[in-house]
């Protein structure tokens, strides 16, 4: 903590025995800490516990019409969004949840990621193979994604979330240098007619500038006939991939019309099953077909999908810190309590950690689901909602959900464990969720707030609970901890919360923890 690398930072420490409930460090416990993604613990915590960890999000199919002999539906088809953040496109063949320790949801902000193995379109084609069983041979109308479990999220600026998910919100691109001159080799998935990609990117010679761009990263064309966006550039032959250090280099496109995106790909998979659809592929989402809320009779569900139990989706928001997954379980909480607005389920978050979790609202400022911006917390208020957490029905899946140190999710490479034997003993001991927030300006960025929360299994057999927190720490050592998305590091500033283990990245920084 003495380090002139925090010479203007403020830290704070708190652990607790939650077997008796003493205290047995308390460092600055009076101060609203940013805490960054720490912030997930509660609103993927509340939700755990209000549903229940073997809870599923299934997606339903109705019609609307009539099926004739040959089955032909005159009608339209409506595919009913549940909030299933993963809509089969992460399940693996033993139906536990695929997650890499790079995720593609960062894979624009830190540079690259690793894809994980299942189709993101599996659950759409499950949904399609069902309505062929069906009977149904020929779709008359039209196919129709009704979004409207939830009130739409502005997501960081980028898009609105709706409750409709494919491939997390993101087209994946898998880029390779081919040589000098020729274009790189680039594909995609999903493939769909929804978007195009257009390839324009060069491989050029070692020691050339990388000036590899996406354009647009948020394209707004989605739902109309030619779609298309366009990767390009120069990527040098030399060129080393972030955090893998070789190739394929991942980049992603942001789906900033989900339902739009998601009418097209189920269509596509209608077709793949042998059903015909009168309707456009490509096109806007017709939701002025959609009945009265719900309204489908229930003799008229023609599929299903099951979601994964909830578990696993509170595995894979917390192990890779998917923000977009935290940001909906709070809307998913907010239905528990009968309501539907992000703003609704910020009040009636709020009450329940009054009643249920003894944490006051003075003791905390949320502005979203997953930590972004300048969320803040005192570490009292953290360790209470650990602390609470162990005597909840949800406490076992929320526990294996949570990073493990030098094993897993954002606390994988928190150290070198053979360079650095230091915390060796601490592998494996410690489930904790972490959290950053960064800004940055022309002298380099500030680290405004780095956090770890969770258990640590000690020594003497007692399980603790415990936050560490240090915000304001400037140097401009830390600009070469992150990467800022092209889009913002086309001005000075490069602001907004990193992954969290772009920190960790960082040699100077691996001891943090």
């Amino acid at each position: 903590m003495g380090k002139p690398l925090y010479s203007h930072a403020t830290w704070g420490l708190r652990v607790a025995d939650p077997a008796n409930g003493k205290v047995l460090i308390n460092l600055n416990s009076d101060i609203q800490f940013f805490i960054g993604s720490v912030r997930k613990i509660f609103s993927v915590g509340e939700l755990l516990n209000q549903v229940g960890p073997s809870h599923t999000y299934n997606t339903p199919v109705y019609h609307d019409g009539f099926i004739n002999g040959s089955g032909i539906l005159n009608g339209n088809l409506f595919l009913v969004a549940s909030g299933d953040l993963t809509m089969g496109g992460r399940t693996n063949p033993d139906g536990s949840i695929a997650f890499s320790n790079f995720d593609h949801n960062e894979a624009d902000s830190l540079g690259n990621a690793v894809l994980t193995a299942p189709d993101p379109l599996a659950g759409y084609a499950v949904l399609a193979h069902q309505v062929a069983a069906s009977g149904i041979t020929e779709i008359a109308g039209d196919v129709v994604i009704d979004d409207r479990l939830f009130q739409p999220f502005n997501f960081r600026g980028e898009f609105n979330v709706t409750p409709i998910f494919v491939n997390d919100d993101v087209v994946d691109l898998t880029i390779d240098p081919t040589f000098v001159g020729d274009l790189a080799s680039v594909a995609w998935r999903p493939v769909s007619a929804a978007l195009g990609v257009q390839n324009t990117l060069l491989t050029g010679a070692a020691g050339s500038n990388y000036t590899l761009m996406l354009n647009p990263e948020l394209p707004q064309c989605i739902g109309q006939p030619g779609c298309t966006a366009e990767i390009t550039g120069n990527l040098p032959l030399d060129f080393v991939p972030p955090f893998t250090n070789t190739f394929p280099l991942i980049q992603t496109f942001r789906i900033v019309q989900p339902s739009n995106y998601a009418r097209t790909v189920f269509i596509e998979e209608l077709q793949a099953a042998g059903v015909t659809v009168d309707a456009p592929v490509v096109a806007g989402n017709p939701v002025n077909l959609l009945p009265a809320s719900r309204s489908y009779p229930a003799g008229n569900e023609v599929a299903d999908l099951t979601g994964l139990p909830y578990s696993d989706d509170a595995k894979l928001i917390l192990k890779v810190s998917y923000n977009i997954g935290a940001d909906t379980s709070l809307l998913l909480f907010g239905l528990t309590q009968g309501v539907n607005s992000m703003s609704a389920a910020f009040s009636a978050e709020q009450a329940v950690l009054a009643s249920q979790y003894q944490i006051p609202a003075s003791e905390y400022a949320f502005f979203d689901g997953s930590g972004g911006g300048p969320t803040t917390a005192i570490n009292p208020a953290v360790t209470q909602m650990l602390t609470a957490m162990i005597s909840k029905p949800g406490f076992s899946a929320f526990f294996s959900a949570l990073p493990l140190l030098g094993v897993d999710g954002s606390l994988v490479f928190v150290t070198d464990f053979e360079s650095d034997p230091t915390l060796k003993g601490a592998a494996a001991q410690v489930h904790a969720k972490t959290g950053t927030f960064v800004t940055g300006s022309e002298s380099g960025l500030i680290l405004n707030g780095q956090a770890l929360g969770g258990y640590v299994d000690a020594a003497s057999g007692r399980r603790l609970v415990f936050e560490l927190v240090v915000n304001n720490v400037r140097s401009r050592m830390l600009t070469t901890c992150c990467r800022c998305s092209r889009t913002r590091a086309q001005s000075p500033q490069c602001s907004g919360e990193t992954t969290d283990r772009a920190i960790h990245q960082a040699s100077h920084f691996k001891r943090f923890f």
